[in-house]
């Protein structure tokens, strides 16, 4: 089920709260709680029920496997426990995800013929895998606390978080679900959370799904692009994951305040960065802290204790911290996606961030302005490689951003642009469709980013008023009447 349809907007949603907070009203706290995991079950069947039976298997042993890892009977086998919780969970989430990619790999270097499995990506196996696998690594570290199954389970399969993130901890959402305060009615949380998810579907529907025409034509249908087309193709498709994944956030904690519960923030305006490390630092929160703490961290110490202390190098503080940098990056590009161009994307920002601290330790200041330009041109360059389905693709759209293919000017600017046609510059009608609507949306989604407050501060600036409820009101159903097409969010496919 997806947050911008009809069904979970006027039936499940509803439905699901109504009947969540009579039953808090009526008393019956436990009753509540495995409604809402139930409910939460159901949300996630709703996609395909086949891979129900999966979830459930991986909360039930990571629960079993978080209590043997609290318990004080089991202390020298505690490491031996951790260590089969992890691997298991990382070859159910590589069974899934990286089978067909290995096969193919292994056939196209060895010449041989083995058949793939084509298997179909359980849904949110990522982000549930990876938040299971915190949780086990703090049972480990004695940073947990004893909750009862019912609460495990419905902090991993809490719905509004469940299938794109962001990725929570125990620490930051089992204390709420616990908390009386939360299982009464609030309206001030009603009126936010609604507030927030208009402003996320707004997103979605009108911004997020307009550049993805432009994108999937540019990226998917055209055989080549000129110069405008190559840079509108791949603006947009940066505009169109950015608008996304921010109107997924927005839509998933607006949810999650009707039930008075807060979910971590997860995404803070990260075109405004002014450098590779401010950009991240603000996208996708939740996931970079999961990387640095259960990857960088561990991956600097086993270098420290295995690589550079044996060689004498123990001093060589910064080369161990490339390493683990550009690590953590290919971690994140193989997570994101099973293909090489999602590697070479997460070596680029490995390499990008490597060189951002070698700039810090220079001393040097650049501009803001030239930072942000720089940073912003980084991005969009790289997110080519994260959208193309193979490098053919993504060469495509660069050679037409450089202008290899040529220069195509609509009709209407042969009075503006007093240049002569020739075999570089021509005039006439692009293939790309409707392009001067393109760019119109550009030069918005550049105001909104660059202009206006994000849904964060909008929320910790938010008062209920007349003003704030037409506001909501509008965004609401002017999102809704233009739900013509329900799509994915791209996120649903990492």
């Amino acid at each position: 089920m997806l947050f911008n349809s009809f069904e979970y907007i006027f039936f499940f949603l509803p439905i699901v709260l109504f009947i969540y907070f009579f039953l808090n009203r009526k008393k019956l706290l436990t009753v509540s709680k495995l409604w809402l995991l139930l409910a939460s079950l159901f949300f996630y069947s709703w996609w395909n029920i086949i891979y129900l039976p999966l979830i459930l298997v991986s909360i039930l042993f990571n629960y079993f496997i978080g209590i043997l890892l609290t318990s004080d009977q089991i202390l020298k086998r505690k490491r031996l426990f951790l260590t089969f919780g992890i691997v298991s969970n990382i070859c159910l989430l590589g069974y899934f995800k990286y089978s067909d990619f290995f096969i193919s790999n292994v056939n196209s270097v060895f010449h041989t013929n083995f058949n793939l499995l084509k298997l179909a990506l359980p849904l949110a196996i990522s982000f549930f895998t990876f938040q299971q696998i915190a949780y086990l690594v703090d049972s480990y570290r004695k940073e947990t606390k004893e909750f009862d199954f019912l609460s495990y389970g419905l902090f991993v399969t809490f719905f509004p978080q469940l299938i794109a993130g962001p990725i929570v901890h125990h620490k930051e959402i089992m204390p709420q679900f616990n908390n009386l305060r939360n299982k009464v009615f609030n309206y001030r949380n009603q009126a936010m959370g609604i507030f927030i998810f208009s402003i996320g579907l707004f997103k979605k529907v009108i911004l997020a799904d307009t550049f993805s025409i432009w994108a999937t034509e540019g990226f998917d249908t055209l055989e080549q692009l000129s110069l405008i087309e190559g840079w509108v193709t791949s603006l947009s498709f940066t505009f169109q994951i950015y608008f996304d994944f921010s109107g997924y956030m927005d839509m998933a904690m607006g949810a999650a305040l009707l039930f008075n519960i807060r979910l971590p923030l997860n995404f803070k305006s990260p075109y405004k960065g002014i450098n590779i490390q401010d950009t991240w630092n603000r996208w996708h929160m939740t996931l970079g802290q999961f990387l640095y703490k259960y990857i960088f961290m561990p991956f600097n110490k086993f270098l420290l204790k295995n690589v550079f202390k044996p060689l004498g190098l123990k001093k060589y503080v910064r080369i161990r911290t490339y390493l683990s940098l550009l690590t953590l990056f290919l971690v994140s590009g193989i997570w994101h996606g099973a293909g090489w161009t999602f590697i070479f994307w997460g070596f680029l920002h490995g390499s990008a961030t490597v060189i951002h601290h070698i700039w810090k330790t220079s001393g040097i200041k650049m501009n803001k302005i030239m930072a942000w330009v720089i940073t912003f041109n980084f991005v969009n360059f790289t997110m080519i490689f994260f959208r193309a389905q193979d490098f053919h693709d993504a060469i495509k759209v660069i050679k037409g951003m450089v202008g290899l293919n040529g220069i195509i000017f609509p009709d209407i600017f042969r009075n503006i642009i007093n240049l002569s046609s020739n075999d570089l510059i021509t005039y006439g009608v692009l293939p790309l469709t409707d392009v001067s609507n393109a760019i119109k949306y550009l030069l918005i989604a550049f105001i909104i980013i660059l202009c206006f407050k994000n849904s964060n501060e909008l929320m910790e600036k938010f008062k209920p008023s007349w003003k704030t409820l037409i506001f909501t009101f509008i965004l609401l159903i002017y999102s809704v009447l233009h739900i013509t097409k329900v799509s994915e969010f791209l996120y649903f496919n990492f």
